[in-house]
């Protein structure tokens, strides 16, 4: 018995050390991490080195509490300028999205293979939904530094989207096994009335379970060393009571999170660390636990069909729901076009997989084994790909400030201030001798290992260690004094363009310049007004407007979302979302259908009147 104990333990461990050291080749490659971890999973279980792990509600458990923790973190880190700015888009393909892509994939499920209308969608409900690990991951190794909306919208969306298809392939389990009507007419109610109450349960939960968590880490003087795993337990405990009362416990970890994170919690900076540490963890060990629970052997008998539905999720299913969808919301055709790409399936869709075994579904093992060949397909398609495709489509962004080596400090006793902790670097401003502004107020310099005052310490050099007191709505200001090179460096003219335009200048002057064709009204707007009213009231750090000839690009935005600065480039980009045959906006379908009217009104000559116009 003893030395059983050992023999698990050793083998465990080990596991989880080769996923963390196979992290080191996913960030030196770019590969999809979750393949690597279901790899291992994979090469350990029954079929590998002999592992049997065949325990599905063992399984099941372990996946919902790794993914309710990975689903706080997801929460907790989400700013909500960037739910702001994203959250109407990124909930529209987290509900409308989902549905819509299992009703497409059960479709195709139903006719490629011997499930029926039920389980065909059960299959879709499980796949329909993206992984926030996978998204988060290749976005983070592939250094992607895309426009914020787009990123903005792709992790807002991975991080709501669970809740939905998690409830949608519960829902279909339990029709399945009790052999409910499918024809009824209760059966369509009882699924939406079913969803508003998880739902709003879930939310109305989660969102009290947040200030509840902010208010006890405030009133509680607890160790700093306790104060994380307080916190940590205190999201488990939001997670099950949302369930236990009838709700959503994903949305409800998930809201509580968000709330948390954007309370100005105590010790905010050594929470986020600690939540990493143990969203890794919670990744490594939920991917490892699903790996070892498939059946490779098992995939034979159903891979073509598997393969063949993983492809149409990827090129037919995903595509078509993510544009109707964003059609709303004025995204270019390159912007639509990443985000339907950018929809990995991982082990969420794993997890919900294993609901039809749980449910004792006569078809319950093809299930899950189609849907995991379904995540395989999309990791190896989707995830090699996603850098190149940003990059093709020129949605890779200059970054606002150069490499910036910063530290923020926990203060005790104080959550309206911070200290923090830059590193001079060479080239930077403060390094040729910009002095730091009043509002901050630099304490302590530590030069070659020696501590001195800040106004003792003379001029900045290159390695010095700057220790800054400052509250807590420190400017932007101050990390570009410390980045190594200004906002918009001579080498990003390219993307750019060729010089600065001042946006409070009228736009009649383009007209006169470059022929692009404005109307009288625009021609009285100013170029920033002309530009927002182009983007559709909303302008972002990089976003471009084509004029004819010319193209200006959003180099600055001030607070508020007004343009600040533009630059001008005489040489349209528009290569790209050019030849894109598809996700077209419903300015472009107008344009489209106006001609197609127009070519079938014009008249067809008859032959006769053919010959006399023949000359």
């Amino acid at each position: 018995m003893e030395q059983s104990i050992y023999l698990v333990t050793l083998a465990g461990t080990a596991l989880v050390l080769a996923a963390a050291f196979s992290s080191l080749i996913a960030f030196r490659f770019g590969a999809p991490l979750l393949l690597l971890f279901l790899g291992l999973g994979l090469a350990a279980g029954v079929d590998g080195l002999g592992i049997q792990f065949d325990n599905a509600q063992l399984a099941y458990f372990v996946g919902s509490l790794a993914l309710a923790l990975i689903l706080f973190e997801s929460g907790f880190g989400t700013p909500l300028s960037a739910l702001r700015q994203a959250a109407l888009p990124a909930l529209s393909l987290a509900t409308l999205g989902v549905i819509l892509t299992t009703g497409m994939f059960g479709v195709a499920a139903h006719y490629l293979t011997d499930f029926g209308w039920l389980e065909s969608f059960l299959l879709g409900a499980a796949v329909a939904s993206t992984d926030a690990a996978a998204v988060f991951f290749l976005l983070r190794a592939g250094n992607l530094h895309l426009r914020d909306r787009v990123r903005s919208t792709l992790e807002i969306e991975s991080g709501t989207n669970d809740p939905i298809a998690i409830f949608l392939t519960i829902t279909l389990v339990e029709v399945i096994a009790t052999g409910f009507d499918p024809a009824a007419d209760a059966l369509l109610m009882d699924i939406v009335s079913g969803f508003i109450i998880q739902m709003g349960i879930g939310a109305l939960v989660g969102v009290v379970g947040g200030f509840a968590i902010v208010r006890l880490v405030a009133r509680l003087n607890l160790d700093l060393g306790l104060l994380p795993i307080f916190v940590l337990t205190l999201s488990l405990l939001v997670f099950a009571a949302g369930g236990a009362f009838g709700g959503s416990g994903f949305l409800a970890v998930y809201l509580a999170g968000l709330v948390a994170g954007n309370s100005r919690i105590r010790a905010e900076a050594g929470l986020k660390r600690f939540q990493e540490g143990v969203s890794w963890l919670a990744q490594i060990i939920m991917f490892l636990v699903l790996g070892l629970f498939a059946t490779p052997s098992q995939f034979l008998g159903i891979l073509p069909v598997a393969v063949a539905l993983g492809l149409f999720l990827v090129f037919v299913a995903r595509p078509i729901a993510v544009w109707l969808c964003l059609l709303p919301f004025g995204f270019q055709r390159q912007e639509t076009a990443f985000i339907s790409w950018v929809g990995l399936r991982g082990a969420v869709s794993i997890l919900l997989a294993i609901t039809p075994l749980l449910g004792g579904l006569e078809n319950g093992r093809a299930i899950f084994n189609a849907a995991f060949i379904v995540v395989l397909v999309s990791l190896v398609i989707q995830g090699w790909t996603i850098g190149p495709l940003a990059r093709r489509l020129g949605l890779i962004v200059p970054q606002r400030i150069g490499p910036l080596d910063k530290v923020e400090l926990e203060l005790p006793g104080s959550a309206h201030h911070e200290l923090l902790a830059y590193t001079v670097v060479a080239g930077s401003p403060v390094e040729r001798g910009e002095r730091i502004p009043r509002w901050a107020r630099p304490s302590l310099v530590v030069r070659s290992g020696r501590s001195m005052k800040y106004q003792e310490s003379g001029r900045l050099v290159a390695g010095d260690h700057v220790y800054i007191f400052v509250s807590e709505r420190y400017p932007r200001l101050l990390d570009r004094l410390f980045a190594s090179r200004s906002e918009v460096d001579p080498e990003d003219a390219d993307f750019f363009g060729s010089f600065a335009l001042d946006p409070n200048r009228s736009a009649d002057e383009l007209e006169v310049n470059y022929e692009i064709g404005l109307t009288e009204t625009e021609r009285k707007l100013t170029i920033g007004q002309l530009m927002r009213q182009r983007l559709g009231g909303h302008a972002e750090y990089a976003d471009r407007v084509s004029l004819g000839v010319i193209e200006l690009i959003v180099r600055d935005v001030e607070e508020g979302g007004k343009i600040a600065s533009v630059g001008l480039s005489l040489e349209p980009a528009a290569a790209a979302t050019a030849s894109i045959p598809a996700f077209l906006s419903p300015a472009e379908l107008v344009d489209r259908i106006r001609a197609l009217l127009k070519r079938r009104a014009k008249p067809v000559p008859t032959p006769g009147e053919a010959e006399k116009t023949d000359p």
